[in-house]
C-alpha cells in the first residue's frame, strides 16, 4: 500500500514539473529562457518519473523476489544517470549554437559573452 502511494506521489510531482516545462516552453520569449524552462523542468520531471519506476520495481522485488524487478530498477537508475549527463549538455550546446548564430536574449541588458572575446 505504501509503495502505491509513493509511486502516485512521484508521478504527480513528475507531472507537475513536466507541465511547468511545457508552459515555460510556450510562454517564454527567447531560446535561452525556453531552454532553461525545458531543461530544468523536464530533468526534474524525469528524475521523479524514474523514482516512481524504481520504487515500484523495488516493491515488486520485495514481494515477489523476482530478479527481473531488480534488473528494471538498475536499468532505470542507469537511464537516470544518462539523462542527468545528456540533458544539460544538450541544452548548453543549443544555447551556445544560438549565441554563435547571433541570437540575442530578448530582454538582455548586457551581453557579457560578447565582451569576453
Amino acid at each position: 500500500m505504501i509503495v502505491i502511494t509513493m509511486v502516485s506521489v512521484f508521478l504527480a510531482i513528475s507531472l507537475v514539473f513536466n507541465g511547468l516545462g511545457v508552459i515555460g516552453l510556450h510562454r517564454f520569449p527567447d531560446v535561452y529562457t525556453r531552454l532553461h524552462a525545458a531543461t530544468k523542468c523536464t530533468t526534474f520531471g524525469s528524475i521523479f518519473m524514474t523514482f516512481a519506476v524504481m520504487t515500484y520495481s523495488g516493491g515488486m522485488y520485495y514481494w515477489s523476489n523476482d530478479a527481473k524487478y531488480l534488473n528494471m530498477a538498475l536499468h532505470t537508475f542507469a537511464a537516470m544517470i544518462a539523462l542527468l549527463i545528456t540533458n544539460p549538455t544538450g541544452a548548453h550546446a543549443i544555447a551556445r549554437a544560438a549565441h554563435k548564430m547571433g541570437v540575442i536574449p530578448r530582454y538582455a541588458v548586457k551581453d557579457e559573452l560578447k565582451e569576453a572575446k
